[in-house]
C-alpha cells in the first residue's frame, strides 16, 4: 500500500508495512522506543503536523495521526523537522543521518541509542520511502 504524505491514509499504510515486512522486523527485533513526529509548515504544508508510533520488537503496535504531545508526554524519542527535510528524506534526496547529524531532523532522546542502533533506523526509513507514492 502506498499514499500521499502526509496523510492519515499513509500513517496507516506505515503502519501496516512495518507490521508485514520481514526484514524490518528482524532488524528492529531488539528495538524498544516510541517515537512522537513533529513536522513545522513549510512549502505545502501550512500547519503543524504530529504523527506518534509505538515500535517495539520489529513490530509497530500503534499510530496516531495529529495527536497532542500532551498525551505522548515522555516518548523515547521526539522527531522534529520541517516539512522540506522530513521529504527530502521521505523521497531519498536527504539521508537520514546527514539529516539528524546537520540538525535538520532534530532528535530528542537518547543519541547513543539511535547511533547503536542505526540499521533499523535505516530500515524504518526504507519501510517509510516504499509506503510514499507522492508527496502532498
Amino acid at each position: 500500500m502506498s499514499a500521499i504524505f502526509p496523510s492519515e491514509e499513509w500513517l496507516k499504510g506505515l503502519e501496516e508495512k512495518l507490521n508485514s515486512d520481514e526484514k524490518y522486523s528482524e532488524i528492529a527485533k531488539s528495538w524498544e522506543g516510541d517515537l512522537f513526529f513533529k513536522i513545522d509548515p513549510e512549502g505545502n504544508l501550512t500547519e503543524p503536523l504530529t504523527f506518534y508510533l509505538d515500535l517495539y520488537h520489529g513490530k509497530c503496535r500503534k499510530v496516531e495521526y495529529k495527536p497532542d504531545a500532551a498525551a505522548h508526554p515522555k516518548p523515547a524519542f521526539t522527531l522534529n523537522a520541517s516539512y522540506n527535510n522530513i521529504t527530502a528524506v521521505l523521497t531519498g534526496k536527504l539521508n537520514p543521518m546527514t539529516a539528524m547529524m546537520t540538525m535538520k531532523l532534530k532528535v530528542q532522546g537518547s543519541m547513543s541509542y539511535m547511533m547503536r542502533n542505526v540499521p533499523v533506523v535505516l530500515d524504518f526509513v526504507r519501510v517509510a520511502q516504499e509506503v510514499t507514492s507522492d508527496i502532498l
